[in-house]
């Protein structure tokens, strides 16, 4: 196995790096990457930060940004947001870092993002409840409409899913995507019948499992972060559910998937703009270039790392193709700008990705992806 060079000395439990770090260097471009060391997203975190350090690395081979070299100094992103921001700010106030990008729930950008957005680029790559217009915020990945709308629409259809029970964590994501999760369901012939909201980090759900039973739901959109989605998915299996209830999920990745075991993923469908098991020569080049960096034991590659690995990229693209770190002239150049990777080539529109989604199923703990999504067609 290859092991991947060190990054500089990891961060404070809070997240705050140590005191060698608080130098600016005229010589790089500093990037903080916010991704997830504890609490219920930290599962995911190993293979966010290896993800973005392959892109840095890709980048720095083809002459860095704006012909420096691009760092990355990791900040712990599963921290309270208000102390999240506060680091952040910090690392932007004293000119240490130049741009913020990661993996981190959305709580956590709502409190950075008033914070930085205006003074350095921001790349949020962690799918969210859509709405978020920021100048100086530049989001990969997917929204309600184009990832939860047409999944819904086509499992009524194929599945005859009519009615459904929203379980989530009690936060704005969740909260925002059930909202919505009652027009698409009205648009399929049905309607989401309950709902419950539970603390990050729960571990109990037997009183959620016996409100499903009684709802008589034949679907539940979880809404779950992390390791609170695997204990579901176990408890969920063990209660006999998954004989009568399909899940579907927008955030349920590889090492999720794995970690909830084979006997819990019956019945279990995920939608998201990356599999690790899409069979096309971008995957498999990635595939590649991620094993031969870090071998063939490193944490499994999903959607959630790979959205790491895009937001060097963007991140990268923003500031070449301005010319310069100024967030307004990179805000003004976003639309013209465009990045190929994992998903092929993809562009900015409106500060969002433009991307293709995907419905897959659960197949033990491999995905099958059974269809690309259409964002209209929950409309017809």
């Amino acid at each position: 196995m290859v092991r991947p060079d060190p990054l500089p000395p990891a961060p404070s439990p809070l997240g705050l790096p140590p005191p060698d770090w608080f130098t600016a260097d005229d010589s790089v471009v500093s990037v903080a990457l916010v991704f997830p060391l504890q609490g219920a997203a930290g599962i995911f975190g190993p293979t966010c930060e290896l993800c973005a350090r392959l892109a840095a690395e890709q980048v720095n081979r083809s002459g860095g940004v704006l012909g420096k070299e691009l760092r990355l100094l990791p900040v712990d992103g599963g921290a309270e947001p208000r102390r999240v921001a506060e680091n952040v700010e910090a690392l932007v106030g004293l000119g240490i870092v130049q741009g913020v990008t990661g993996w981190h729930i959305s709580s956590v950008r709502q409190a950075i993002a008033p914070r930085i957005a205006h003074r350095v680029p921001y790349v949020y790559t962690a799918l969210y409840e859509g709405g978020e217009h920021t100048a100086g915020v530049f989001l990969t990945s997917e929204t309600p409409d184009a990832q939860l709308r047409p999944a819904m629409g086509l499992l009524a259809r194929e599945h005859g899913v009519r009615r459904w029970f929203v379980v989530g964590n009690d936060y704005v994501w969740p909260r925002r995507t059930a909202r919505a999760s009652h027009r698409y369901a009205r648009e399929s012939g049905g309607a989401v019948c309950a709902e419950a909201y539970l603390p990050l980090g729960t571990h109990d759900f037997d009183a959620v499992l016996r409100r499903i039973e009684r709802s008589e739901a034949t679907g539940v959109l979880m809404l779950l972060v992390g390791s609170d989605a695997v204990r579901f998915n176990r408890a969920f299996a063990a209660s006999g559910l998954d004989e009568r209830c399909l899940r579907l999920s927008t955030l349920m990745d590889e090492n999720m998937l794995m970690a909830s075991g084979p006997t819990a993923t019956a019945g279990l469908y995920s939608t998201a703009g990356f599999f690790a098991s899409l069979a096309n020569q971008d995957t498999l080049d990635f595939h590649g270039q991620y094993a031969g960096r870090y071998g063939v034991q490193a944490p499994a590659l999903g959607s959630l790392g790979e959205s790491c690995y895009e937001g060097v990229l963007l991140l990268a693209a923003l500031i070449d193709r301005a010319g310069t770190l100024d967030v307004t002239a990179i805000g003004a150049a976003a639309d013209t700008v465009s990045y190929e990777g994992p998903r092929g080539l993809l562009r900015l529109r409106g500060g969002h990705v433009r991307q293709r989604i995907y419905l897959a199923r659960a197949d033990g703990v491999d995905f099958d992806v059974v269809a690309q999504l259409n964002p209209d067609a929950s409309r017809s």
